[in-house]
């Protein structure tokens, strides 16, 4: 890997957890409590990380489609991942007439160190309605294949699986084929299993990074646990998928040995895309990583027996997704 002309890139030692209190999460009535919010990480050494290079310049979001698309959205009062996440391809995806619906609000529960998603206590329970309101959504924009994801709902016991499984069904009515991002939903089983009895053609869980920097980026989430729920997919028959982000300070051998835990659950498609900051408040960039790396991330872990490997700096769950199916 290359710093690509970078500074050298910010350590641990260049950031500070600023306390905060523990408090419980509101419980919905119908949930569990007792999930505390964690420290934010705040950025005392800016532009470390160095000057972005020219392969992960993309141009500004623009044409006919782009706009129509975000109409449907905003008048159908939904969220996509795109916007939320701040995706490098929301232009080139959109003006294709294609979006990744985001269910369960825009507010989540946990605070992985990556995402530019909003952390919080959501207040609301379950909107019922909103099903609906993504199938009509999607119905308009003709879209041929649907990405669904969510943010973590953490304070429900069900974690807003039976919102997915209504979302997957009114999706399946239009004769659209559907791809699901979900949560671990805690690991718990019954949650999953809502998901998987309303058959997604494909089930998506991102593992997002190597074991050994969990607690750094996803400090609410656990390894296995992650593997487990990606392995229960596969065994009740669906189409597994999971995704992860390089340049957050793993070594190749890290992603390689992976790739491996990959091979051994049966996972069917995999995705690597370049970890980018979304803002001065997450996580550091700590390498560049070349195109060419990304390149041989796909070679050597088609070789391994992942049936399909998305690789490359720009890419991200939902990119391509139609192809995955």
């Amino acid at each position: 890997m290359s710093d690509s002309g970078a500074t050298s890139p910010k350590t641990p030692d260049d950031l500070q957890l600023r306390s905060v209190e523990k408090e419980e999460l509101a419980s919905s009535g119908d949930g569990d409590s007792g999930f505390f919010e964690l420290p934010v990480v705040e950025d005392t050494n800016k532009n470390k990380q160095g000057k972005r290079p020219d392969w992960l310049r993309v141009k500004l979001p623009q044409g006919k489609e782009f706009k129509k698309v975000r109409s449907i959205i905003d008048e159908h009062d939904l969220h996509t991942v795109c916007e939320s996440a701040n995706c490098p391809n929301m232009g080139e995806c959109w003006s294709a007439g294609t979006a990744t619906f985001m269910i369960l609000g825009n507010i989540c529960t946990r605070s992985c160190g990556f995402c530019a998603i909003k952390t919080g206590r959501p207040q609301d329970g379950l909107d019922w309605d909103e099903p609906r309101r993504v199938a009509e959504a999607a119905d308009l924009m003709g879209v041929q294949h649907a990405v669904v994801t969510s943010v973590n709902r953490d304070e429900r016991k069900d974690g807003g699986a039976p919102i997915f499984a209504d979302t997957i069904n009114r999706l399946h009515e239009l004769g659209c084929t559907v791809e699901v991002l979900t949560p671990d939903f805690r690991g718990i089983r019954e949650a999953c299993q809502t998901v998987f009895d309303a058959r997604p053609d494909i089930f998506n869980h991102n593992m997002e990074t190597v074991p050994r920097l969990y607690r750094r980026v996803r400090p609410q989430a656990d390894y296995q646990r992650s593997l487990d729920v990606l392995q229960w997919a596969k065994e009740d028959g669906l189409r597994t998928k999971s995704g992860i982000m390089v340049g957050l300070g793993e070594d190749p051998e890290e992603v390689l040995e992976l790739m491996d835990d990959f091979v051994e659950i049966g996972l069917d498609v995999m995705t690597i895309g370049q970890y980018m900051q979304p803002t001065k408040m997450h996580l550091p960039v700590e390498d560049w990583v070349e195109p060419e790396t990304f390149a041989w991330y796909k070679e050597v872990g088609e070789a391994k027996g992942i049936e399909h490997v998305e690789s490359s700096p720009l890419t991200r769950s939902s990119y391509h997704a139609e192809k995955h199916v």
